[in-house]
């Protein structure tokens, strides 16, 4: 049985989403040997428990495409060494940190405007939403202005291999490829950084600690791939979709236009909406009960994110997308002692761009009738391009909410 729409579904998935909730909330396919789970509660309890569902694929080896070639990050570990991670990497990531990336990101987001601000028209995907959080993670690991072209390639390859973020942990002999050159890079900067440290990520990850537990240089150059891949697909899609959604409901966009205050809340129902990330995955460790269904110890299962946060017995209104939705529960970054550790970053890009993009880009609209080409992936929800058309608007101070 299916566990993910069909690559022509993939723009508007939510008939099969509705359909494999009613009928078959925990579904097997037996091409893969997976389980998939469709309901909001289902797909929590199995963030949730993570003594029954791991997130470590290491632990059955048969799902291994490379035999040797995993690496542990914060996002493949279970307790007690992810939360050793979680607790050193936590700080940097807190919400106070990183808003006081708030004024450089916005330098960011301007230069990237002013570049296609005076043609009236742009390709948001090219032009903003992708090249954005390559620079914000660029700038944060203090990679070099003049290696950042390389970093850029290493996105595009990794992000090119269906979106960068696989089932489980496994890799494939062209990311390992690319995993070896990350690897020799950063190894010399943190050399480098050893020596001489800067004001960077990189170099308070050498000294960084919790509970008398220090990162080796492995878990380092894991936590910089990690980065990378998961810090720059979720961003992309969420200021991708933020837009694309709101040309698609204009009362929406024409409220916020007048209600800035309303952007936090915006973010969060795209997030629902249309979530950046479709699915994410756990392996069961011992034999499981879910919706009458038998799970045996060793099997995947595929949580379906954008099913989960369109179940009709969680969100009044599924369907409706409502820029004042409270609460608004979603699942769009995880649950659990696995949520999503970069969600204050990606939430800081996407309002700092959203607002941008209100406040410079007047009477937006799609560039011609729109014909979206999703993403080649299962796991990811966006398009490859957005073409858009606009008026220059006055350039003044942001307001991100």
């Amino acid at each position: 049985m299916r566990l993910f729409p069909a690559p022509e579904d993939r723009i508007a998935p939510y008939g099969f989403y509705a359909a494999m909730r009613r009928d078959h909330p925990v579904a097997y396919d037996e091409r893969s040997g997976s389980w998939g789970v469709f309901r909001y509660a289902d797909a929590k309890t199995v963030l949730t428990d993570h003594a029954r569902f791991s997130s470590d694929f290491r632990k059955v080896t048969r799902l291994h495409a490379v035999s040797g070639q995993l690496r542990p990050n914060l996002i493949s570990t279970d307790p007690p060494r992810h939360r050793q991670l979680r607790l050193i990497l936590a700080p940097t990531f807190a919400p106070t940190a990183i808003n006081r990336l708030a004024p450089r990101i916005k330098e960011m987001v301007n230069r990237l405007l002013d570049e296609v601000i005076e043609q009236g028209r742009m390709e948001l995907v090219a032009d903003l939403a992708y090249p954005l959080p390559v620079m914000v993670i660029a700038e944060m690991l203090g990679v070099p202005p003049a290696d950042r072209p390389q970093f850029k390639q290493w996105a595009d390859a990794i992000v090119g291999e269906g979106g960068g973020i696989l089932l489980s942990n496994e890799i494939s002999p062209q990311r390992f490829a690319i995993q070896k050159e990350m690897d020799a890079y950063f190894s010399g900067i943190l050399a480098e950084r050893r020596k001489a440290p800067k004001e960077d990520l990189l170099s308070e990850l050498l000294v960084a600690g919790a509970d008398g537990v220090r990162l080796s240089e492995q878990d380092i150059l894991s936590f910089c791939n990690l980065l990378l891949i998961a810090g720059h697909v979720t961003t992309v899609n969420l200021i991708t979709n933020a837009v694309w959604t709101l040309l698609s409901h204009p009362e929406a966009l024409a409220r916020l236009q007048f209600e800035r205050g309303l952007l936090p809340s915006a973010l969060e129902e795209v997030l629902r909406f249309r979530s950046p990330v479709r699915a994410v995955s756990r392996v069961a460790l011992d034999e499981v009960l879910l919706e009458g269904q038998r799970i045996e110890a060793g099997q995947r299962i595929v949580v379906n994110l954008s099913s989960a946060n369109r179940d009709e017995r969680v969100f009044a209104e599924p369907e409706r997308f409502d820029v004042t939705r409270s609460p608004n529960p979603h699942l769009a970054f995880g649950h659990g002692i696995h949520f999503c550790i970069g969600a204050p970053l990606a939430r800081l890009e996407a309002r700092i761009a959203l607002a941008a993009i209100l406040d410079r880009l007047q009477a937006l609209s799609f560039d011609g009738e729109p014909h979206l080409a999703p993403l080649d992936s299962v796991l990811l929800d966006g398009v490859e391009r957005l073409p858009l058309v606009f008026r220059q608007g006055e350039r003044i101070g942001l307001t991100i909410g």
